[in-house]
């Protein structure tokens, strides 16, 4: 397969699982979805932790010369701010639509598929369509850059993303029901949303193929997304339960989530062999 083949392929088969493992998710009963999600959730810390530390930020720091290490360290730290602020400003855009519901995926995913039925349609639910849309093309531009560094870097990020995006698509449901939207409808939104995700890797693959030099701090840039999102946003998730049998069990799945990123790693290494 060439390379664009590869990038045609994952960043599909990440947006459109993605999307389809999270309608599924919406048909288990409430009681039910609201033990599998936290779960899903440790499982993806540990695969975007990973993906960051034991292949992106590895390649990243690889491909680059020694003036360029402090510039991919600061690309480090910037990413991490940008997308803090990116997100300060989604959740403010969110709360001034509808009293700071929209961004709580949680009090959403237990209340049920059929709950918001007749419910007219909100303002939030086009901004988590907008919102989705544009986290789907960055995704699609880095799983890109990560492919055109090396094939088996960009299978393994592939897998991170698709990881964290089931969880984020759970909640993407719920936000999109509770904003009156139908199943149906909701499906569909989300699913052209993560054809994003391609156009990004198409922009990327024939923009930054001549750039070669630039693809460092590209995975630098989602190494900080991956890190962003493990630290700020679900390991907090993870500490509300406090318990030793849960907190057990989370470490257990985010152990789980390193060793699929590792194995990947290596089964990709032997494919591409």
């Amino acid at each position: 397969m060439s390379l664009l083949s590869y990038i045609l392929l994952f960043t599909a088969l990440g947006g459109v699982l993605s999307v389809l493992a999270a309608a599924l998710f919406l048909l288990l009963p409430p009681s039910r979805r609201q033990k599998l999600l936290p779960h899903g959730i440790s499982f993806a810390t540990g695969a975007l932790l990973t993906g960051a530390f034991g292949g992106l930020l590895p390649h990243a720091f690889g491909e680059a010369s020694a003036d360029q290490i402090p510039g991919l360290s600061a690309t480090i730290l910037a990413g991490i701010l940008l997308f803090f602020t990116l997100e300060k400003l989604l959740i403010w855009r969110h709360c001034h639509a509808q009293d700071c519901q929209a961004h709580g995926e949680d009090a959403h995913v237990r209340s049920g598929p059929g709950h918001y039925a007749g419910v007219k349609e909100k303002p939030a639910g086009m901004f988590i369509i907008i919102g989705d849309s544009l986290h789907n093309f960055v995704d699609g531009v880095l799983i890109a850059a990560a492919f055109l560094t090396d094939a088996e870097l960009g299978m393994v990020t592939s897998l991170a993303v698709a990881a964290h995006e089931i969880p984020q698509e759970v909640g993407d449901f719920a936000i999109l029901l509770h904003s009156g939207y139908s199943r149906s409808k909701a499906f569909l939104f989300n699913l052209l949303s993560s054809f994003a995700t391609v156009a990004g890797g198409l922009l990327a693959y024939f923009g930054m193929a001549r750039l070669h030099a630039v693809l460092p701090y590209f995975l630098c840039v989602a190494a900080s997304s991956f890190i962003y999102i493990a630290v700020a946003d679900l390991i907090p998730t993870l500490h509300r339960e406090t318990d030793l049998k849960t907190s057990l069990l989370q470490i257990v799945l985010i152990l789980a989530g390193v060793a699929l990123i590792s194995g990947m790693q290596h089964w990709a290494h032997a494919m591409m062999q």
